[in-house]
């Protein structure tokens, strides 16, 4: 997986001074107390902070060293910050303010301003010591808000109070909500008193950063948190969707029949607890109904299927205002992913419908700690009959399986009913696991590195990464290894899942955002426009930029003639939720879809590759009413799926508008759909009160 809520937080390390006055010492653990980095701050008798930061999992993540000054005002006086990103890219950024003048570099970003007052820089790639720093400027302020650079403003609320121990030691700590970066609220412990700072900052069921000898605690607080962001996903869940009670009618729209790849003529659709009961010509039924909808001749796709996902709490709102009702969850924390499931039947979260893939994984210093870290087949099995009996229709096989124990299991997960798919395990190729019987291969990369690993190749490194983008330039995808190859997986029904949007960043130069990303960047926040504008892999100059670019084109070709050769392919994308299976329709037209292909691919695809098309991925009379009323014509410009006027799933209708209004995001459409309801819809009474209403 390559974007999470935490990994915008953890951006940063650096080296430290052994003279300092004073030394804070946090560490960061994940499954459940497997350490995979630290953050140390050294605090010198002139108050300068000096702070190393490094975390590590899955075989990458950044290291980060910062210097910096405060003025008076607990704000930033100076900064430097020097380092590598996750996947290696160089972090070179400076910010000084001088009286009223300010002044900021980031790589290729460069900015100055006059300030005035107290104002807190943010750093696109800062340590987690600046939410110290920010923490404490606000409650120096005697406000609850503090002014950004470049721009924008941070909010900060106290949520909850707790007494944490060590040994005989106890102190307070107060639990903060944060809002005006990123997308979703950010909740950070912190320590109480005149001068509070960080103190821990958790991702239940993922990472934990706590200062050390307190991690006893990390568990009681998770617990508190999870509640604080309960109470705030079920008020939005209950506010946001339009519920549909009794029969419903979507008049005058030209259904997209994702069978055919046609548009048809007006017609209305009919539904009723969130199925599909009628479609007819428009005007020629003339039955009662609670809920009236006019299309004005908008297109009706399907709902999206999003088939590589790594779904948050937080997430499920974009993906939903995107038009993806259903994911595909590629690896997860297993009692969240089971928790998400159950908010989103009880409608006390806004989510698509997820479809959850069982995680299998090997034990050594690289694994990724999602669902089951085994050693041995007798552990494999284990957790394949866990994943058989909680319902999952697939596992997925990661870059740490012992190779010995590969085929035995994938055999014994066929026989529990497990479509099985993955990375391939180090040390083997593409073709090792089609022989061992996969169904399908995640990532572009993955399939390609097939012709660039040696024996000794070890892609739990970055190496799975640099290796293309040195290398794919340089295949001949007509010879005769590379046609043997595609052969062999139409021969055996291999699916791929190429996730070509987030392998953009293979390419990306410094101050540049990503193809994918261009035509929604400046709907987002300030904070993250800097984000999608930096650099991820190490490109030192134009040639490398060249030479990466090559390969990326070469990795979006070869996706384009598998797919021709007959090759399922489905959409997924492992980035930023929603937006990035958009740029990923888009780079499937690229690749030599046409518009009408992408969206079967997104939509038919996506339910056949997910046991689930016998009620999904199709508009027909008894399927799911998951239905999207898009503004243009996405079978000819496959970018006109951002014009998302509604979106109906899980007997709701839901405005993008909305959600992204609600998230500081700005809409794509603005015209709402009317929803004209009866006076005598089912659960009014005579007083007009809305019965059995979610609180």
């Amino acid at each position: 997986m390559r974007f999470t809520p935490i990994a915008a937080l953890l951006l940063a390390s650096f080296a430290f001074q052994s003279l300092a006055a004073e030394q804070r010492r946090y560490t960061i653990l994940v499954d459940n107390g497997v350490k995979a980095g630290e953050q140390i701050v050294d605090i010198a008798d002139n108050g300068e902070l000096k702070v190393r930061f490094i975390f590590k999992d899955n075989g990458r993540g950044p290291e980060l060293n910062e210097s910096i000054k405060l003025n008076a005002d607990g704000t930033i006086a100076s900064y430097s910050g020097q380092g590598k990103s996750t996947f290696g890219s160089v972090i070179n950024e400076k910010f000084n303010r001088d009286g009223n003048n300010a002044s900021w570099s980031a790589g290729e970003q460069k900015g100055q301003t006059k300030v005035s007052g107290a104002v807190m820089y943010l750093p696109v790639d800062g340590s987690p010591e600046l939410s110290s720093i920010a923490i404490n400027a606000i409650k120096k302020s005697g406000t609850n808000s503090i002014a950004l650079l470049p721009s924008g403003t941070l909010s900060q609320q106290t949520v909850s109070d707790l007494i944490v121990e060590k040994g005989g030691e106890k102190q307070q700590v107060q639990l903060l909500v944060q809002t005006g970066v990123g997308l979703v609220p950010n909740f950070v412990w912190a320590t109480s008193g005149e001068n509070p700072r960080l103190f821990a900052s958790i991702a239940p069921g993922y990472l934990t950063l706590i200062e050390e000898g307190w991690q006893e605690n990390a568990v009681k607080m998770a617990e508190m948190q999870q509640q604080a962001e309960t109470k705030l996903l079920t008020e939005m869940a209950s506010n946001i969707p339009k519920e549909l009670p009794g029969l419903t009618v979507l008049r005058n729209v030209r259904i997209f029949d994702s069978k055919t790849t046609k548009v048809g003529s007006a017609s209305d659709v009919y539904l009723l607890r969130g199925k599909i009961t009628s479609i007819v010509p428009t005007g020629t039924l003339n039955t009662p109904v609670q809920n009236d909808i006019d299309g004005k001749g908008r297109m009706v796709v399907p709902g999206l299927f999003d088939m590589h996902g790594h779904i948050s709490r937080w997430e499920g709102p974009l993906h939903l205002a995107a038009g993806v009702t259903t994911l595909r969850d590629m690896g997860n924390d297993n009692a969240t992913i089971q928790a998400i499931i159950d908010e989103t039947q009880h409608q006390q979260l806004l989510a698509p419908t997820v479809v959850p893939t069982g995680f299998l994984e090997g034990e050594s210093p690289f694994s990724a700690r999602n669902g089951f870290v085994v050693k041995d087949l007798a552990g494999a099995k284990s957790a394949i009959d866990w994943y058989a009996a909680h319902g999952y229709p697939q596992l997925k096989i990661y870059n740490s399986f012992p190779k010995e124990i590969l085929k035995d299991t994938v055999t014994y997960a066929h026989s529990r009913g497990l479509r099985v798919s993955g990375h391939v395990p180090a040390f083997l190729k593409a073709e090792d696991v089609i022989a061992a019987g996969f169904d399908e291969i995640q990532h572009i990369n993955q399939m390609l590195l097939n012709f660039l690993v040696k024996p000794d190749t070890d892609t739990r490194t970055l190496e799975r990464f640099y290796l293309p983008a040195q290398q794919v330039a340089g295949l001949d995808l007509q010879s005769k290894k590379v046609q043997d190859y595609i052969k062999l997986m139409k021969d055996k029904g291999i699916v791929v899942d190429p996730t070509l949007a987030t392998f953009d960043f293979l390419k990306k130069v410094d101050g540049e955002v990503g193809d994918p990303w261009k035509a929604i960047v400046h709907h987002l926040p300030p904070d993250l426009q800097r984000r999608y504008a930096t650099a991820e892999l190490d490109i030192p100059d134009a040639a490398t930029a060249k030479l990466y670019a090559k390969s990326y084109a070469k990795m979006v070709e070869f996706v384009g003639m598998m797919y021709k050769a007959g090759i399922p392919v489905v959409a997924g994308t492992d980035e930023l939720a929603g937006f990035t299976l958009q740029g990923e329709l888009e780079l499937l037209v690229k690749a030599g879809l046409t518009p009408a292909q992408a969206l079967q691919v997104a939509t038919l695809n996506g339910a056949r590759y997910s046991k689930v098309e016998a009620s999904k991925g199709s508009i027909e009379v008894g399927k799911d009413a998951d239905l999207l009323l898009v503004d243009g014509d996405p079978t000819k410009n496959i970018s006109d799926i951002r014009q998302l006027a509604m979106v109906i799933t899980q007997n709701q209708a839901i405005y993008p508008m909305d959600i992204y209004q609600s998230m500081g995001i700005k809409p794509f459409v603005t015209a709402k759909p009317v929803i004209k309801q009866s006076a005598a819809a089912p659960g009014k009474g005579a007083g007009g009160a809305k019965h059995g209403h979610r609180h």
